[in-house]
């Protein structure tokens, strides 16, 4: 089935490496950054030297720095922007967008201007016509750009352009799902960040196993009972955007919201820790907004609180596990 052009909003090591799949399908791929510096380099490497320097751009990924180019003459619009670029990137892209233009979110994250998961954030931009779905699961870039298999779900409210999407990012190697629980597969994807430094924080300290599953567990529950609250359903947590993206991320050295934990449990700072991962690290930028929202309805995190009080310096790693623990009960 031939496709119009995607245009990926985001560069980074997630946008570029969806953007060399979608090229191998043959779709031609719009790949747009906002610095220009960033857009120059891909055009003249024609790889991703920074994120991914070991795959080689085809003739189907156009880089540009210009938002009108980037949409021009496509329908689907993917967003890999990290969190904290997400309402800037949206507002920049208003005056251009069309009635045909649709979105599809890759990015795990919660804004932090208003607390509102990304897809409200959309609608309040872009009209609450908009359609709008989220790309989430279990996905290291690395592992997609070496055409290693991949499983994902696609959610939206729209059930007909899932289906649409589905027909464009499936393969026999990246397979995909439907769900029509927007806000739980938003949910799975932002709270397994913050767990998963936990966890990391933990192998940082060399708690063992048993704490390593203790804390899986528990984190596990928190992201549910606040998903739940928040209008997601139960059964989704236990699908590719809830336990299988937990795991993924918790468990592997690939994961960067792991690496940043692990860091801090061995002693170094935030600061550091930050500087030793060079990428976002969602779970760092979206920890206190989780429990602000948790806050908000009336509902304890316990784990996360955790996690807060540790990156604001309010308590330090090994005390603050040693009185999460002796909470257990």
């Amino acid at each position: 089935m031939q496709h119009k052009p995607i245009a990926i909003l985001g560069a980074g090591a997630w946008g570029t490496a969806l953007a060399l799949y979608l090229a191998r399908l043959g779709q031609i791929v719009h790949l747009w950054s906002i610095d220009p510096a960033e857009i120059k380099a891909l055009n003249q490497d024609r790889m991703n030297q920074r994120y991914l320097p070991d795959f080689a751009f085809s003739a189907e990924i156009k880089p540009t720095d210009d938002l009108a180019t980037a949409i021009h003459e496509v329908d689907d619009i993917l967003i890999v922007i990290p969190s904290v670029g997400f309402r800037h990137t949206l507002e920049l892209l208003k005056p251009h967008l069309k009635p045909h233009h649709h979105f599809i979110c890759a990015t795990k994250g919660i804004d932090a201007q208003s607390g509102q998961l990304l897809n409200h954030v959309a609608s309040d931009i872009l009209g609450n016509e908009i359609i709008f779905a989220a790309l989430s699961g279990p996905s290291f870039a690395k592992e997609v750009a070496q055409g290693l298999p991949t499983a994902v779900v696609l959610a939206s409210t729209d059930m007909t352009y899932l289906q649409q999407l589905k027909n464009r990012f499936t393969s026999p190697i990246f397979r995909t799902t439907l769900s029509d629980d927007l806000i739980g597969v938003e949910m799975g994807g932002i709270g397994k960040n913050v767990i998963a430094l936990a966890v990391g924080m933990s192998d940082g300290l060399n708690l063992g196993a048993n704490a390593r599953s203790a804390l899986l567990t528990f984190g596990f529950q928190e992201i549910i009972r606040l998903g739940v609250v928040l209008g997601g359903k139960e059964e989704t947590f236990t699908g590719l955007s809830g336990i299988g993206d937990l795991i993924l991320t918790s468990l592997d050295d690939l994961s960067r919201n792991r690496r940043f934990g692990k860091a801090l449990g061995q002693g170094n700072t935030v600061e550091k820790a930050e500087r030793e991962i060079g990428q976002a690290v969602e779970g760092k930028q979206n920890a206190a907004s989780l429990v602000k929202l948790a806050s908000r309805h009336q509902l304890r995190m316990p784990l996360c609180e955790m996690v807060v009080a540790i990156l604001q310096s309010e308590i330090e790693v090994r005390p603050a596990f040693a009185a999460w623990f002796a909470a257990i009960g």
